[in-house]
Order: C-alpha cells, then structure tokens, then sequence
C-alpha cells in the first residue's frame, strides 16, 4: 500500500503549471460511497419516480452490475421517468443534498490531494459517469474548475427523458480527458488520474500516473499487476465498531466528568473550582478515546490576554472537545436551545458549566440572551467562547460571521483572539456521530484590541477579523470598505506572515464529447439552459 504522504511527495516533486491534469473519479473516489443512491432515494421522496418505477431503476442498476445492461442504458431507465421536470429544479436538489448527506463523505486524503494538485497549478478535473447535479456541488467546494461528466438532455429548460451521448463512461471518459489535455495544451502521458473501479481501466491505462484509491479487489488485483500506486482510505465510510464505542463514550464523558467535579463543589463551595476540574476532564478524556491530537500554533496566545472573546470557525462537532483542550478552564458560552430539549442531561451538565442557550431563530431573544455573559467577563474575569459563524459548515470554506461575539467583546471592553481550525471535520464532518482519531492542525491567532471600537464600524471589525481566518485557511478575504482601522493589540511574540492564497475559482461543468469541451460554469447553469449536445456513437 502507498501512504497518503507518498502521495502527495509524488505530486509535490512533479513538475508545475496547467500542462499537467490531474483528473479524479468521484464515487469512491472522492467521495465513500456512491452519490446515485442518495438522489435515487431523493427521487422517490420527492415523488418524482413511483415506487414502480422506483424499482425498476433498481433492477437496471442491478442488471448493469451483473453485465446485463450498458451503462447508457441504466442512465436511459433513469432519465425517461425524469420527462418534463425542470433541470433548475434538480441543480437545487444537488445543493441540498450535498449539504445534508454528500459533504461528510468526502474523504480527507483526497482533499489534500486535490488541494495538492491545485498548489502545484496543475489542472485539476471531476471526471464522473454521473449527472452534474450529483458532481458540481463537491467539485465548488473542493475549488475543482473542471467537470466532465454525463448529461441529461434538456430543452427549454426541462429534461426530454433522454440522456445525452456518448455517456462519460469507459471510452467516453478517455475521450474527454483527452479533449480537456487538448485544451489546456496538456500531455495525458504526464498525467494524474485517481479511481477505485476497473469500469475506469481504459483511462487508467491511458494516463502516465494511475492511483487505484480505494480500490475495488478486481482494480486492486490489476494495479498491482501494473505496480501503480494503491492508497485506501479509512476516514470515511462504514465505522468500525470500535469507533462507534469510543464515540459513545466520549459524548457521555462530558456528564461523568461533570459528575466527578461535584465533590469539589460540595466540599469546597467552589462552582469555578468544580467546573474547571471536569471542563479539563471532560477535555482529556474525550480526546483520548476518539484518538484526538492537536497540533497548536500561536499556543502564548492562548493566555497572553484573558478575559476575552475567543472566536473559532466551527466545521464539526469535535470542536467541543478541541475548545476545551485548548482553553481548559474559566470558560463561558453559548449553546442552541434545542439541546435543552433533545438532550436535557447535556442541556443541564453545560448550563451548570457556564453555556447560556439561545434560540437562533428569534434574533432579539438571542441578543437578550447573550448579555449575561458580558456580566461573566467584566465581573467574573471568565472568558468566552462563540463561534461567529453561528453553525457548523459542511465543508472548510468560511461562512458569514454573526456580529453577536464581537459586540460583546465591544461592550465587556476586552480583545478579541481568532482560533483557526482547520481540518476539525477529519474528525467529525457535520451530520456523521461517529468520531475519528486524527490529529487537527490549530493556529492561535493574535488578540485584536476592540476599545476603539463602535456599533457605527462594526461591520468593518468583523470582515477584518474574517479577514484574519480566511488569510491563515489560504481562502479569499472579503473587501473592507468604511470605518477606521482596527488597533493592533502589542504582540508579545513576533508571527510569521502567510502566503499569499490561493484563488478559488468556480467549476466548468462540461459535456462528455470527443471535442474539445464547450465550457459552462455551474452558477451560469440555474440561469440558462443547457444547449442540446448532437448525438453521436462513442468510440
């Protein structure tokens, strides 16, 4: 087997520049799991597909599984029942769906591949036997620009029941990763292509550097034939049972470690004392049964000037166990108000701890909610944490900050300290239960004095301090328009400067032809239609 780490040695000493494609598959691929399933069921929720037709879809897939049936076949079974539904419809399906179920199955290996592709400027591509509306959400957050793959046909803005081809299967996807080498003035004998399937060994053989990911035990047997790389990857898909134990574990330790600090309560009359016992804990004892590891940047930042505000992008429900590894003691914050209700025991052992519940969709109560814990920082000398971003996000990339921690750090009069987190969905993705070890990379950013700060430049506050995760996380800053500018706390150690970041640029969604590809980006897609590709026999 070949490690992540030699895989990215292999793209990291290859030569640089878009000549060079590095082309993935999706299902398995990028993704655990196959993304058809999920819109097949979404379907039949929907009501678009009778349970009848339900399964007959199933029986094609079955049949084309079994070498029944051609791939374009299976894909026609699907595409008559879609008749008359309009395409706009189902990019907004693959949106949702993305969010709800697709994001969390991204594998971690194959973002840092793709990521290490795109530092090299090497053109990076989705070639996929699936629709765009199931590819082109993955491939705008992974910052993947090209996406070839298999259509649907469309006229004035609805499906015909009738799939365009050839289909970007088997020799459909040599031909359009061939056409997409011809465009960018590539060599394919130089190039990447990353699968877990056989049904993609005409463009494996094609490429000079296959990587079977994931492989099935047919692709692997033919890998190691060929010796191309092999790399499988447990971040994702089926847990173990192991790892659904210690998952459990770690969420109950949260209330046993709350219940050992109660004698110290009792003896001792100390609620603050009891609290920062269990909060450092519960903050041991988590991370060591899920096999969290921290690798902290910034650490003096950490404690060079409490109280204060800490704010954290949030991606994942480990965050919980990252804070308090990292903050340990005289700690406040907030919490939604479902958990009171869905997890009264939680609700009441965090409600003890300091966390004051919000109800996110009432903005006036939620304001009102949160004044206390401008009383904990001037009265109390306990700081607090909140995540601006106000949820978890599906994937890396920043959301909009809420204004709710900075105008507290505002009106308490103390600084505000960035924690930058950047790979906390290895461990948990939002949606998924199930805990992984991995060791999350952190980066204490320095304390940003707020007292010339006003409800007048506010806005301007919180892009600056976006600002200063999205430069640590390589991702685009937002324009800081009006206001003065942001006093700098004294730093106390000096900090390096980043790189400059990488551009994100939106993806191509692009028909399966022999020819050099007529690009589309997706957003253009949900305003225009699709123009009909003519239909001609695959090669």
């Amino acid at each position: 087997m070949t490690s992540i780490q030699q895989l990215l040695r292999d793209i990291d000493e290859s030569p640089s520049g878009p000549e060079i494609t590095a082309v993935f598959d999706f299902d398995g691929t990028i993704i655990a799991g196959y993304s058809a399933t999920v819109f097949i069921r979404e379907q039949f929720r929907r009501g678009d597909v009778s349970p009848r037709e339900f399964l007959e879809i199933m029986g094609a897939m079955t049949n084309f599984g079994m070498g029944n049936l051609g791939f374009s076949g299976m894909m026609a079974v699907n595409a008559q029942f879609m008749r008359g539904i309009e395409e706009e419809t189902y990019y907004e399906v693959g949106e949702q769906l993305y969010t709800r179920q697709i994001a969390r199955r991204i594998y971690p290996e194959s973002r840092a591949l793709v990521n290490a592709h795109l530092s090299k400027g090497h053109t990076v591509a989705i070639i996929s036997s699936a629709t765009p509306y199931q590819v082109a959400p993955a491939a705008e957050d992974l910052g993947i620009e090209h996406v070839l793959c298999t259509h649907l046909e469309v006229a004035n803005g609805k499906f015909t029941g009738a799939v365009v081809r050839p289909t970007c299967f088997g020799q459909g996807k040599v031909d359009a990763a061939e056409a997409l080498a011809a465009e960018v003035n590539g060599d394919l004998d130089q190039s990447f292509f990353y699968s877990d399937s056989t049904d993609d060994q005409l463009l494996l053989e094609r490429v000079g550097k296959p990587r079977a990911l994931n492989p099935s035990e047919k692709l692997e047997r033919l890998a190691r034939k060929n010796k191309w790389p092999i790399a499988s990857f447990g971040s994702r898909g089926r847990p173990s049972l192991g790892q659904f134990v210690r998952s459990i574990a770690a969420t109950s330790s949260l209330v046993t470690s709350f219940i050992a600090g109660l004698p110290i309560y009792a003896l001792t009359g100390s609620k603050r004392d009891s609290v920062n016992f269990s909060f450092s804990l519960f903050a041991d004892t988590a991370s060591a049964l899920i096999g969290l590891e921290l690798s902290v940047k910034g650490e003096e930042n950490l404690w060079s000037h409490r109280p204060c505000v800490f704010v954290f992008n949030h991606q994942s429900k480990a965050d919980v166990v990252i804070i308090a590894k990292l903050l340990r003691r005289d700690i406040a914050g907030i919490g939604k108000k479902e958990i009171k209700r869905e997890q009264p025991l939680i609700g009441k052992v965090m409600e003890f701890g300091g966390v004051v519940f919000i109800d996110r969709a009432n903005s006036k109560n939620a304001i009102d909610s949160i004044a206390p814990l401008i009383d904990t920082l001037r009265d109390e000398g306990k700081s607090v944490v909140l995540a601006p971003e106000g949820t978890r996000t599906v994937s890396p990339t920043l959301a909009p900050f809420k204004k709710g921690a900075f105008h507290i750090a505002m009106q308490a009069g103390v600084p505000i300290v960035p924690i930058v987190i950047r790979n906390a969905g290895d461990v948990a993705p939002k949606g998924d239960f199930v805990f992984r070890s991995a060791t999350v990379d952190v980066e204490i950013l320095p304390a940003v004095d707020t007292h010339d700060w006003s409800a007048d430049t506010i806005d301007q506050h919180v892009t600056e301090v976006r600002n200063m995760f999205a430069r640590s996380l390589g991702q685009p800053e937002q324009a800081v328009t009006t206001g003065t500018k942001r006093k700098p706390v004294r730093k106390k150690t000096p900090v390096k400067k980043k790189a400059a970041p990488r551009k994100k640029v939106a993806a191509k969604v692009t028909k399966a032809t022999g020819k050099a590809p007529a690009v589309k980006k997706k957003a253009a897609a949900k305003s225009k239609v699709r123009p009909k590709a003519k239909p001609k026999s695959a090669k």
